[in-house]
């Protein structure tokens, strides 16, 4: 790779939320949310300006560093590395919609929108998926969000260890297994949409990670893998429907199902007791409530729009001032990236 000044001025980046765990799928399942924040990447003429500018509208517009230590910007560097790009300075301008610290992957849409940045800088037109989520998952340290903030839709994710240790893992009559992080993307109904319930109140993944035990009940481990290989049935429910049989109730049976969990949810709930409560009214109701991520932010899936009787579920709640509702579909898409306007340069 060559170290030459980029020569486009312009990239734009659009990245999705995303949901991890989905209940049962702790550490592995991922789904991304039609709510996106979107970030311009524009260079400085002058290839002896290596200073960064950061301009920041919506969420976290008061709170998010406007120098290299924003998460976005300290990705996008490593990543230039990476590239082959030399250093050079650019104002970034970020649109943010996804709420911060909550819960909706927002460290991972940041991690994302680097990367995808400085690589249509280094290589405008010939923009790898795998090669962003590969660097991604690598400095995020794992896969569940990053993954379908890539791809988008529903990704299983996985830590591939060969018997070796080292190098790919020879598979008979097919190309190697490299070892490190994979995903899978499955299907997902066009019906089904997520009402996600955001608090006024945060959480941080070090936090909610440090309240997981070392060790789990045997019996509890084998319950949630009965529930996450029903995630993705649960999430394209045509593929599994009889003849004559009500898709909705069939899809809103198989979620509330594979959405329960014992590795992690109750280990975290005295973190969240607001978020706690909400699930258990959901649940009471016979809805797939589970916590986003690390939390506090309250998932609802559902095959269909029940956003009404969500809305009077939670009516004393949503009217505490406390919380507020988004209402969103399954981004399909994953990561956008447009260069000078040109339209999508994923090439992917």
């Amino acid at each position: 790779m060559g170290a030459d000044h980029p020569r486009i001025p312009t990239v734009r980046v659009r990245v999705p939320a995303t949901s991890a765990n989905l209940g049962s799928g702790f550490d592995a399942v991922g789904l991304a949310l039609d709510h996106h924040d979107e970030i311009v990447f524009t260079r400085a003429a002058d290839p002896a300006d290596t200073s960064v500018n950061v301009v920041i509208r919506g969420e976290g517009e008061g709170t998010l560093p406007r120098d290299e230590t924003h998460l976005v910007v300290s990705t996008f560097r490593k990543a230039c590395q990476v590239f082959g790009l030399p250093r050079f300075g650019f104002l970034m301008t970020a649109s943010n919609r996804i709420p911060q610290a909550r819960g909706l992957g927002s460290s991972a849409e940041a991690i994302v929108a680097g990367i995808s940045a400085a690589a249509a800088f280094a290589h405008p037109g010939r923009i790898s998926r795998d090669a962003i989520f590969d660097l991604a998952a690598r400095i995020e340290g794992h896969p569940d969000n990053v993954a379908p903030a890539v791809y988008g839709g529903l990704t299983v994710s996985y830590d591939l260890v060969t018997d070796e240790g080292v190098g790919s893992l020879p598979i008979a009559g097919g190309t190697p297994l490299a070892p490190g992080f994979h995903s899978l993307r499955y299907q997902v109904d066009p019906a089904i949409r997520a009402t996600v319930f955001v608090p006024d109140f945060h959480l941080s993944t070090e936090k909610a990670r440090r309240a997981l035990p070392d060790q789990v009940p045997y019996a509890d481990a084998v319950h949630n893998l009965s529930r996450v290989a029903l995630i993705p049935g649960a999430l394209n429910p045509s593929s599994l429907a009889g003849p004559g049989e009500d898709l909705s109730v069939r899809a809103n049976s198989l979620l509330f199902v594979a959405t329960q969990d014992r590795l992690h949810q109750p280990y975290r709930a005295n973190l969240m007791p607001a978020s706690t409560d909400l699930i258990d009214l959901f649940r009471r109701h016979g809805y797939a409530a589970a916590v986003s991520g690390a939390g506090p932010c309250v998932i609802v899936l559902h095959y269909g729009d029940a956003s009404e009787d969500l809305k009077v579920l939670a009516k004393d709640q949503l009217d505490s001032g406390h919380w507020r509702i988004l209402q969103l579909d399954v981004d399909l898409q994953g990561v956008q990236v447009e260069c000078d306007g040109d339209g999508d340069l994923n090439g992917c």
